[in-house]
């Protein structure tokens, strides 16, 4: 008798797969949360395969903070238009014009933590009842807290202590009216297994992730790219280095690499290198301890 074996890629696909149709399957409204970013994309690219030849059966939901990056924005308009998906919008200078969220100020100003406003604006406007993300369990400390179903009370506040088992990956979406779930289908993967999966389904990608040069600072041990949002201090003078990145945020908080990886070849094998969490180059996860869980028990992504 022959035997049939899966990779480990595609075991993490299967499961991922698995957790994406239990998502339409229990819910009434559920969006996809899409940054323009590698995890995001990939989770965009196994939907389709979850639903095909059928179209995705729910929105890409993105949080424009209006410092993105132009090449995000770029590949997110080509990426809807591919994948024949519908697009929402959240404006966080919308909320800020609203008077829902204040602007911050400072040298080391960012929209970052204005997101959760939006977002859960976006959530309440549009009724969805789940949202699925790209956040992986390796990528921080806060995040390897979570489960596959995210439960969110009615104010979208995130409580770690009061987490559900999921034995046997039986995934309860029970919920009353205004609670919600965020959905995490590849939380079981890493960095590396992201990269490999972009390889191996030949997946385009944004061109910041590549070997390119680019203007910057170095701030406080972070290379940030010059934009019209980075507020430059006296000493510091802008510089031409060979760089890429290895998450995409906002311009004024993403730190990038000194890197000559042009291809994903060359970005798994850097990548198998490295001894520096993808997290690290960012500016945002500095600010405390634990300033990703204080934004995630807030109503953040």
């Amino acid at each position: 008798m022959s035997q049939y074996y899966l990779s480990h890629l595609k075991e993490l696909e299967a499961e991922a797969i698995f957790v994406i149709r239990e998502v339409v399957a229990q819910f009434e409204k559920p969006a996809l949360l899409f940054s323009g970013g590698k995890d995001s994309i990939v989770l965009a690219y196994l939907s389709r395969k979850a639903f095909a030849p059928a179209r995705i059966p729910f929105p890409l939901v993105h949080i424009d903070t209006g410092h993105n990056f132009p090449e995000t924005m770029e590949y997110r308009d080509w990426l809807v238009n591919e994948l024949d998906v519908k697009l929402v919008v959240g404006s966080v200078q919308e909320s800020i014009n609203k008077g829902r969220a204040k602007e911050e100020t400072g040298w080391n100003a960012s929209r970052n933590a204005l997101q959760t406003v939006t977002l859960l604006d976006t959530i309440e406007q549009h009724k969805y009842d789940a949202a699925m993300g790209g956040a992986r369990r390796d990528e921080e400390k806060a995040r390897a807290k979570e489960r596959f179903f995210s439960h969110r009370d009615e104010f979208g506040q995130w409580d770690p202590k009061n987490q559900r088992p999921e034995l046997w990956n039986l995934f309860n979406g029970r919920k009353h009216m205004g609670e919600h779930f965020r959905v995490f289908p590849i939380s079981n993967w890493t960095e590396m297994d992201v990269w490999q999966y972009i390889f191996a389904e030949n997946i385009p990608i944004p061109s910041l992730y590549l070997s390119h040069e680019r203007e910057v600072i170095v701030r406080d041990g972070a290379i940030l790219s010059t934009s019209p949002w980075l507020k430059l201090k006296e000493n510091e003078v802008p510089s031409k280095k060979i760089v890429r990145f290895r998450t995409c945020g906002d311009m004024p908080i993403t730190g990038a690499v000194e890197s000559e990886a042009d291809t994903v070849e060359k970005i798994i094998e850097e990548i198998a290198a490295s001894r520096k969490t993808e997290r690290g180059t960012r500016a945002d996860d500095k600010r405390s301890e634990t300033a990703m869980e204080d934004r995630k028990k807030s109503g953040y992504f």
